[in-house]
């Protein structure tokens, strides 16, 4: 048990080591934000990667006194995003309430008595002594009382608005959806990350799709800098809570 301790301890210490490294690398300098990558794989590193979608096959070159061009859009083509790359806009509107009142109260009470005076026709009464009652040789009772009482008041709004990309057409036409949007304001950087599955039908007209309409959603929205830094408890803290059992 000690080894295991010790090694938790050590593990924390070079986790801890670690951070301030890069702390300490970023003392005096607004924090960095990070660069452009696969929405698909948001938790990931590596070089910037958008999906695109595959190049159309090129038209004929449009002809003289024409008003078509070959190369463009069609005059009633759906702007609507359906291709992977495409680019649609998250609509994110968060008001939840919930308010729960529970009370329970319970009471009970039991008693139980016995005597032994007769047996089969046998009077007992001779065989016990003169400080026993044989009209009253058990007495058994009982009482119990719960009461309990839970209240739950909690409310939520969020409202922003985020940009995202189609990273995948599943088989039955349904759109994965990945976007990262980071805002940096002095030394704080603010990062609102959205993924899911949405239908194609849901998207609106001007391109844009509530959060309510994408299955599987994940919203993340927080920052990190240093306002963000004085809030979050140190290591030492967190193994202290982790390792204490009271």
């Amino acid at each position: 048990m000690i080894r295991k301790i010790t090694v938790i301890i050590i593990a924390a210490l070079a986790l801890q080591a670690c951070g301030a490294t890069s702390r300490l690398s970023q003392v005096g300098q607004t924090p960095p934000m990070r660069p452009i990558e696969n929405p698909a794989v948001l938790a990931g590193t590596g070089p910037s990667q958008i999906p695109m979608p595959e190049m159309p096959r090129r038209l004929p070159a449009t002809q003289t006194n024409s008003l078509w061009n070959a190369n463009s859009p069609t005059f009633f083509g759906d702007p609507r995003a359906a291709r992977i790359g495409d680019i649609l806009t998250v609509n994110i509107d968060i008001s939840d309430s919930a308010q729960l009142n529970n009370t329970t109260s319970r009471s009970r009470t039991a008693a139980e008595d016995s005597d032994l005076t007769q047996f089969f026709g046998l009077d007992l009464t001779q065989f016990f002594n003169d400080t026993i009652d044989p009209s009253s040789l058990t007495s058994l009772g009982s009482a119990s009382s719960t009461s309990g009482t839970g209240t739950v008041n909690r409310g939520e709004s969020i409202s922003l608005t985020i940009a995202a990309i189609v990273t995948q057409v599943l088989p039955n036409g349904n759109l994965v959806l990945a976007g990262r949007q980071e805002v940096r304001v002095n030394n704080e950087v603010r990062e609102l990350l959205i993924s899911g599955i949405a239908r194609p039908q849901d998207i609106g007209s001007d391109n844009t799709i509530s959060h309510t309409q994408i299955a599987e959603a994940r919203i993340s929205y927080g920052g990190r800098g240093h306002l963000s830094e004085v809030q979050r408890p140190s290591y030492g803290q967190e193994l202290y809570n982790i390792l204490m059992p009271f």
